[in-house]
C-alpha cells in the first residue's frame, strides 16, 4: 500500500472511521500525489499528499475551499484534516453531469462573484499552482492586477531568462495601458484557477469546484480562465448573466486576464506557452 502520513491514519482510527483498507491513485494532479482511500468501515476519502511541498500550501488550499462554500453555490468538498504535507477531503464520488449542469454552474458561480469586498486581495498570500500568489490588500483593481498578478510573474520570467528584452518592454507597455483596456469592476470573491480540470461533479452529477487560488479580484478574470484550456459552453455564460450581468465586450478582455495564467504556466512548465504570451502582448502593447 502507498505510504500514508501517520497523522491521517491516526485521525481515522481516533474518529471511528476505521483502518485504511485500500488506497488507489487518482489521476489529474500535476503537483501532488492524489489518493482515494477506502476504510474498513466502508467510508471513502480523497487524500492529497506531497512530502516535499511548501509547508503551508495545503493549509491555504483548505482555507480557500472553506471560503468558497456559500449558500446556493457549487459543491465544495469538506475538509476533514489538513497538515503540512497532506490534505484529507471528502470524496465527492463524481458521476456523469446532471442534465442542467452548465446552467446550474453558471448561476452558482455568479452567486460566488456576488460576494464582494471593499478591497482587492485576500487575508493571506496563497498559491497559483506551485508558484506563490501575492494577495496583499489594495484599493484599486487595476493596481492589484498590475502589482500583485502580472509584475510578480514577469519578475520570475526575468530571473529564468524566459522572455527577451523586447518581450519585457512590451509587457511593461501593456501594464501602463491596463486602465484603458479593463473597465472598473468590484472586488469579487473568485476561485482564481477556474480551468475545466478544477470543475468536477459530485455523486448526483452536480457542479463541484476544487483546487482554488481564492482571492477578491475581477470576476471577469475568473470567467476568462473558463475559456483558456477548453471553453465552457454558451449555456454556462447565458445562465451566469441572468444572475450577474456583465459589462459589454467582456469576452474581448479574456486574453488580458489570461496573460497572468499563461505567464504562470510559462514559469512553471517552460517555453511551450511562450507563443501564446507573445500573441497577447503583441495584440495589446
Amino acid at each position: 500500500m502507498t505510504r500514508i502520513h501517520p497523522e491521517v491514519t491516526n485521525w481515522l482510527l481516533e474518529n471511528n472511521r476505521g483502518e485504511i483498507s485500500s488506497s488507489a491513485p487518482v489521476g489529474g494532479g500535476c503537483i501532488h500525489q492524489a489518493l482515494l482511500l477506502q476504510t474498513s468501515t466502508n467510508e471513502r476519502y480523497f487524500l492529497k499528499q506531497n512530502f516535499e511541498t511548501t509547508a503551508d500550501m495545503f493549509e491555504k488550499e483548505a482555507r480557500g475551499l472553506n471560503t468558497l462554500r456559500i449558500s446556493g453555490g457549487p459543491v465544495v468538498p469538506k475538509v476533514f484534516l489538513v497538515g503540512k504535507v497532506y490534505l484529507l477531503l471528502e470524496d465527492l464520488q463524481s458521476s456523469s453531469p446532471c442534465e442542467d449542469f452548465w446552467q446550474l454552474f453558471g448561476r452558482q458561480l455568479a452567486l460566488i462573484h456576488n460576494q464582494v469586498n471593499e478591497t482587492f486581495g485576500f487575508q493571506e498570500d496563497n498559491y497559483i499552482g506551485a508558484n506563490p500568489q501575492q494577495n496583499t490588500w489594495m484599493k484599486n483593481g487595476h493596481d492589484f492586477f498590475r502589482e500583485r498578478r502580472l509584475k510578480p510573474q514577469i519578475q520570475i520570467t526575468h530571473r529564468q531568462s524566459l522572455l527577451t528584452a523586447k518581450d519585457i518592454r512590451m509587457l511593461e507597455e501593456l501594464l501602463v495601458k491596463l486602465t484603458e483596456l479593463v473597465p472598473e469592476q468590484p472586488a469579487s470573491l473568485i476561485h482564481g484557477d477556474l480551468w475545466s480540470g478544477n470543475l468536477i461533479t459530485d455523486k448526483e452529477g452536480k457542479p463541484a469546484i476544487i483546487d482554488p487560488a481564492v482571492h477578491y479580484g475581477w470576476a471577469e478574470a475568473d470567467l476568462a480562465m473558463t475559456d483558456l484550456f477548453g471553453r465552457f459552453p454558451d449555456s454556462f455564460y447565458d445562465a451566469y448573466v441572468e444572475v450577474r450581468p456583465l459589462e459589454p465586450g467582456y469576452r474581448s478582455r479574456y486574453p488580458i486576464y489570461n496573460l497572468y495564467h499563461l505567464l504562470n504556466h510559462l514559469n512553471l512548465f517552460g517555453g511551450g506557452y511562450l507563443s501564446q504570451v507573445r500573441q497577447i502582448i503583441s495584440r495589446y502593447a
